[in-house]
């Protein structure tokens, strides 16, 4: 059954009797919730997770915006997320699902899983890590990177992981400021049928002295040749089997870091968000379970997201594996060895949730339909979406071409698989819009609700809230669970970055509105930093690594709208004077360009385009006016170019960018 809202035009699907009927989540989570914000949190963590102390007080917020959740509490991150399924006599439970690129795979038990994370834990501490001290994580999607972690937790010391596609620099970064003590990492992955280096990044990153550094671990996956330095670099497989299984774990405080994920910044330096033990767990496993209205017991949980993306760390290890969930987790790319691997991998372990990015939907369906129709989809029952906001059109091809397929042949699904189409940044650490798929009655294209539990608001300029029909800036209006507990080593740029705009509002930096029923839309990031595939990139970032090319005086990037990739980046570079007397081949330079910002941040943060011009635009003050490069990257009219030194200068590149397009 549908409905239609005619103000709208936006058809709503309620869940089916026979889930709502089975539904983890009901509706009384909201009256809970509502009725007593603070008393509901602390129900779901004593009843979710295990303590060896409790808390005292669920919420200190008398020195905000610092909040201290579970105040009091004691508890592990690893025992919460391994050992206890294995005393609850669920060891014999697959954990892991690995499907390795070339075709390899793994199944891992969580008694088998409980064994490893504390060899691992043992053999980290023989080379001296200890509780606070920094691990660096630069690993492929293989179950020793799951293992790092954990055996992170439970030793006390805080990880940092680093994506697999940023360059040697990026994880320098990185390392330097979280003075990381230990790098774990893997001589190479696969990716696209090819071996695809790490380790060669770690030496570079460490060639230059003054790091911190004492030793590098090294998985050994793809069996790539790799230069060892003497007395820093290891083996894990020369470590970690001889290790003992058996390791006492500590409890932490429930403020306890757990681990510092670096996000770009709208000042080019990446900001190392830190989030807390007790309250950021309680709140990934509350919103994986009832999100995904999981069901461990039976379910095969699938996020295809990457642990070097909070995405990854919130929903592949901690919420799911603190719900003892069995995930499949994929080293690849869902194009090798075909354009099926994605599906191929859903009906061969019997996918019950998959949770993946719109861009992944988006491309899905440029390669068409007849891919998927010829999988056996019906094991699906929940389909999730994470990072930008989903257009309507990608939620519909969702729920009627995967959430519908009963099997190559047979007609479809007479109830498809509901969507959880989901809001939540790196700084929240979980879910914090998102319908419940029993309850809620699902729009293609919005997040639509808070979950349980999280006060949200959209404001205007001045701060005052809005109402149906309204758009604005979106808010927090009180502190949440899984909120970061700052920036590491810089609590003055966490203050200014999130909290001085509205004082006692956490702005998030995404524009949204209400919808006429009070459902809530997203619209975008309203500042610098670009959602590029649901990755935050900072356009500074990248015009820092333009201008550091020789051929380049000044560069200005913005975010464009892209089909595929929910934004793209699109770059506008100004050449030395050097650079223009000698540059004949522009074409070429600017692929060269695209490439550079490749090698220096990553191929995540490579320009869609990059358009040489003779000036940037700029006020008389010389300010760039990026507003006006977006709109001539999205194609629309430039706008009001009245306050440029010379407003001449966004024709002749407005002209210029229509010609790259044309071409």
């Amino acid at each position: 059954m549908t409905t239609t809202h005619d103000d709208e035009s936006v058809q709503t699907f309620p869940p089916s009797d026979a889930f709502a009927r089975d539904a983890v989540a009901t509706v009384e989570k909201y009256e809970a919730a509502k009725s007593d914000r603070l008393g509901y949190w602390a129900d779901q963590a004593r009843s979710t997770l295990s303590w060896d102390t409790d808390f005292t007080e669920t919420l200190d917020w008398s020195e905000a915006p610092f909040a201290k959740w579970f105040v009091g509490g004691k508890l592990n991150a690893a025992y919460n997320c391994v050992d206890r399924h294995v005393d609850a006599g669920n060891g014999s439970r697959v954990a892991l699902y690995f499907e390795g690129e070339p075709g390899d795979t793994r199944e891992i038990t969580y008694a088998e899983l409980k064994d490893e994370v504390a060899r691992a834990a043992n053999a980290f501490e023989s080379l001296g890590v200890a509780k606070g001290d920094r691990v660096a994580i630069y690993m492929p999607m293989i179950p020793e990177t799951i293992v790092t972690i954990l055996a992170c937790a439970r030793i006390g010391a805080i990880h940092s992981v680093v994506f697999g596609g940023f360059s040697a620099d990026a994880l320098r970064s990185r390392v330097d400021d979280a003075e990381a003590k230990l790098v774990v990492t893997a001589d190479g992955s696969y990716r696209r049928g090819k071996p695809s280096p790490l380790k060669p990044n770690v030496d570079s990153a460490l060639a230059r002295p003054g790091h911190t550094v004492e030793n590098v671990v090294v998985v050994q996956r793809n069996g790539e040749n790799v230069d060892f330095e003497s007395g820093r670099d290891i083996w894990w497989h020369d470590l970690v089997p001889k290790q003992s299984a058996e390791h006492a774990y500590v409890p932490h405080d429930s403020e306890h870091p757990l681990f510092i994920l670096y996000t770009s910044g709208t000042t080019g330096k990446p900001k190392g968000i830190l989030h807390t033990t007790g309250g950021y767990l309680t709140q990934n496993a509350v919103t994986h379970r009832d999100s995904f209205d999981l069901k461990p017991e039976q379910d095969v949980y699938w996020c295809s997201a990457d642990v070097g993306w909070v995405t990854g760390h919130s929903y592949i290890v901690y919420g799911p594996m603190a719900n003892g969930a069995t995930q499949v987790i994929y080293e690849g790319t869902p194009d090798t060895p075909h354009k099926g691997r994605l599906w191929e991998i859903v009906q061969k372990y019997r996918v019950t949730q998959f949770y993946t990015a719109p861009t992944m939907i988006r491309t899905c369906m440029k390669w068409g339909r007849e891919i998927p129709d010829e999988f056996d989809l019906s094991s699906l029952r929940v389909l999730g979406t994470v990072g930008e906001a989903i257009n309507p059109e990608a939620w519909m091809w969702f729920r009627e071409v995967i959430g519908s397929n009963n099997g190559p042949g047979k007609p479809p699904k007479e109830h498809p698989a509901p969507i959880v189409d989901t809001w939540w940044q790196t700084e929240t650490g979980a879910h914090m819009i998102a319908p419940l798929p029993g309850v809620t009655h699902t729009k293609p294209g919005s997040a639509q609700t808070p979950v349980p539990g999280v006060e949200v608001g959209i404001v205007n300029e001045e701060g005052k809230p809005l109402g149906k029909g309204e758009a604005g800036l979106l808010v927090l209006n009180e502190p949440w669970p899984a909120m970061l507990r700052g920036i590491y080593k810089d609590p003055e740029r966490y203050k200014e970055t999130y909290w001085s705009r509205f004082g006692d509002l956490y702005f998030a930096g995404d524009g949204a509105r209400y919808d006429d029923d009070g459902d809530i839309w997203l619209m975008g990031r309203v500042d610098d930093v670009m959602n590029v595939s649901g990755h935050r990139m900072s356009t500074t970032e990248i015009e820092s690594a333009l201008v550091a090319h020789e051929t380049v005086a000044e560069a200005a990037v913005v975010g464009a709208k892209d089909a595929t990739t929910g934004e793209a980046v699109v770059a506008f570079v100004m050449l030395t004077g050097s650079a223009s007397d000698s540059t004949n081949d522009i074409e070429a330079l600017e692929q060269q360009l695209r490439q550079h910002v490749g090698q220096e941040i990553g191929p995540i943060a490579k320009p869609r385009n990059v358009l040489v011009v003779p000036e940037l635009p700029k006020t008389r003050s010389g300010k760039i006016m990026r507003r006006l490069l977006k709109n001539v990257a999205n194609g629309d009219e430039v706008g009001d170019a009245s306050t440029l030194a010379d407003p001449s200068v966004m024709e002749k590149i407005a002209e210029d960018m229509r010609a790259k397009h044309a071409s």
